[in-house]
């Protein structure tokens, strides 16, 4: 079996806006007044991430690993959710090379916390924050992001072979 020298892998997400939740991206706590609902702690940054790194190693996915069905995952921190994943994939001849993610979302204002977040992910996928490159966008006002319904995340990860 060929050993390709890098894998890539793409996460989408998305979840509703409610109100009495805490506003948790890329594991950190953004001031709102509503939050994400979820089985964990619906953080949509770090579940795409987590979605990427998954399909780049075709071990299903966050779903499958992390069913919401199962209590042990309830109310869990998704960045302890990317850890084991990171944990996994250290198993592997691969590592994270770079991750690229954009928030969708009206509001609140992300890019203020874009620093933060960048380097409480890269903690976690134990990489330089320069690596971790997050971006946020509106959506005009279309869909349920721009109605402030919910908010949405996707993402691109490359693993290299060590």
């Amino acid at each position: 079996m060929i050993t390709p020298p890098f894998r890539i892998g793409i996460g989408f997400d998305t979840h509703p806006l409610v109100p009495n939740r805490p506003l948790i991206l890329g594991g950190v706590s953004i001031p709102y007044h509503m939050g994400l609902l979820g089985h964990s702690d619906a953080d949509v940054l770090t579940h795409v991430i987590i979605d990427a790194i998954i399909g780049a190693m075709n071990w299903g996915s966050i779903g499958l690993l992390f069913p919401n069905t199962d209590n042990q995952w309830k109310n869990s921190r998704s960045v302890d959710l990317l850890a084991l994943v990171i944990q996994r994939l250290l198993t592997t001849p691969y590592r994270v090379s770079n991750v690229d993610a954009t928030i969708v979302a009206q509001s609140p204002k992300l890019m203020p916390f874009r620093d933060e977040m960048s380097q409480e992910l890269a903690k976690t996928l134990q990489v330089n924050p320069q690596l971790v490159s997050i971006k946020a966008t509106t959506s005009e006002g279309l869909g349920p992001e721009g109605r402030g319904e919910g908010i949405s995340a996707h993402a691109v990860v490359l693993l290299a072979h060590q």
